[in-house]
Formats: structure tokens, sequence, C-alpha cells
């Protein structure tokens, strides 16, 4: 099934974002780019900056889903909220659309990218440019952190041993809770009535 997938690095200065078609199983690099938003002063103007122009990048090339980075926890508390605005606003564009959504963790995303979840952002620009063919990393990385986010949907989606996995990592959540609730009895009897 062919289909594309938007994919979006949240940012309030800098949001980058990318569109990936699934033609026959394997992914095809349509458009790599940035929402510039450093020249617009006003916040509020760039949080709805961003809706609008999320929802026209929904209704030109009509994405089949959006993948979108989970704001990574940092010392700085107010860029997090910031970073976590831009983030809802992208997915409150993707809805007001019916597109369905999936967050990633910046560490899935490196994993699945590089096979390194420390990977840098210029490592896994290198290594996207290697998989999908394109001839320069952008000026700016929020755009290959955006094709990434995308690309790791792709895979999830394209990987027949995604839902194996999920279960079986179930499967062992529980196991370990059995295992963990067994030590505890034996590490404490006299609480076992």
């Amino acid at each position: 099934m062919d289909n594309i997938i938007l994919g979006v690095d949240p940012g309030t200065q800098i949001l980058g974002y990318s569109l990936l078609r699934v033609e026959s199983g394997k992914p095809v690099l349509l458009l790599m780019d940035v929402l510039y938003l450093k020249k617009i002063a006003d916040y509020n103007l760039r949080i709805r900056s961003i809706f609008d122009s999320v929802v026209n990048i929904i209704d030109t090339y009509h994405p089949d889903h959006l993948a979108i980075e989970a704001p990574f926890f940092g010392k700085n508390v107010q860029s997090m909220l910031k970073l976590g605005r831009a983030q809802g606003v992208a997915i409150a564009a993707a809805m007001s659309r019916d597109m369905p959504f999936t967050e990633y963790e910046p560490a899935t995303i490196k994993q699945t990218v590089t096979g390194n979840g420390n990977a840098s952002k210029t490592q896994v620009a290198q290594m996207l440019m290697s998989i999908l063919q394109f001839p320069d990393v952008p000026q700016y990385l929020d755009a290959t952190d955006a094709l990434a986010v995308a690309y790791t949907c792709f895979m999830e989606q394209n990987n027949p041993l995604a839902d194996v996995r999920q279960q079986l990592m179930v499967k062992k959540k529980r196991q370990s809770k059995k295992t963990s609730w067994s030590e505890f009895i034996q590490q404490n009897p006299e609480r076992i009535q």
C-alpha cells in the first residue's frame, strides 16, 4: 500500500518537516525543509504560524499519517514547555484534518535510523543520506530530524515483526512482574498471611 508520512521535529524557533512516500514498500523522500520562525517576534504568532503551516502542508500533499518527535526531558523547563506547545499545535493541525499521529522518543528514532540510541544529529543525517539517497545534508538538521521521525514511522509500519516484538515485550513484562512478586514473597515471608 502506498502512503505518505509527514514527519515533524517540533520547535518554536525552527520546526523541521519532511514527507516520505512509501512506494511498493520502499521509502522515497518527497520533501524535507524547515519553518524558520525566529523572525516572528510574537510567540503567539509563531504558534499560529506552526498550525497554519502544518495545515497547509497537509492540504497540499495529503499525507496519511503524522509522525512527530516527543519533547525530550532537558534541564530548561521553559524550553521543554515551548517544545511541547509546538508539538501540540502540530498534532492539533493533523487532528483538524482527521489524520492519525504517532509520537516517537528521540532515542527510539536514533536507534531506528543508526542502530545507536545516542547518535548525534549529524550521524542521523548521514545515515539518512545513505538510505534515501539525497545529495547534501540540509543547512538545518531539524529537517533531517523530521525525516528521521518519518523514517521511524515507515519502519514501524512496514516491519512484519513489529507486532510480534511488541507482543513479546508485553509478555516479558508480565513474566518479570511475576518474578518480581515471587521474589518479594521469598524475601518477605512475614508479610504474607
